[in-house]
């Protein structure tokens, strides 16, 4: 006798709606990560990462790409709201806070969390 198949349950989407992106800009790559206030990691992109390679990585542009990148997949979760934290002193700090807010993401607070 030949055995039924098993269906597989469809694991439930997250939604979340409102959350953190965390930015860390250094002077050779930037690195943002979108969480959920809790912590909980959704999305995440590097320059590097978005195909930019040697010392392209560390340009505003791409902070920019790799903020969009991120961003289109925290929109998937249905996220609207960020609050953002910047660290570090590298040249994408800004773009990647700009190609956020235009993706549509609505933005309540910007912080330095730069350790001194």
């Amino acid at each position: 006798m030949a055995k039924a198949p098993v269906k597989a349950k469809k694991k439930a989407k997250k939604v979340v709606s409102e959350g953190i992106a965390h930015i860390q800009a250094t002077f050779n790559n930037t690195i943002i990560t979108i969480t959920d206030n809790q912590g909980n990691a959704l999305s995440w992109a590097t320059s590097g990462g978005s195909g930019f390679r040697g010392s392209r990585k560390s340009t505003p542009f791409a902070a920019q790409v790799a903020a969009e990148r991120a961003g289109t997949a925290a929109k998937e979760f249905g996220m609207q709201s960020l609050h953002v934290n910047v660290k570090g002193p590298g040249p994408g700090r800004e773009a990647a806070v700009r190609a956020l807010n235009a993706v549509g993401f609505n933005i309540h607070t910007i912080t330095d969390v730069t350790p001194m």
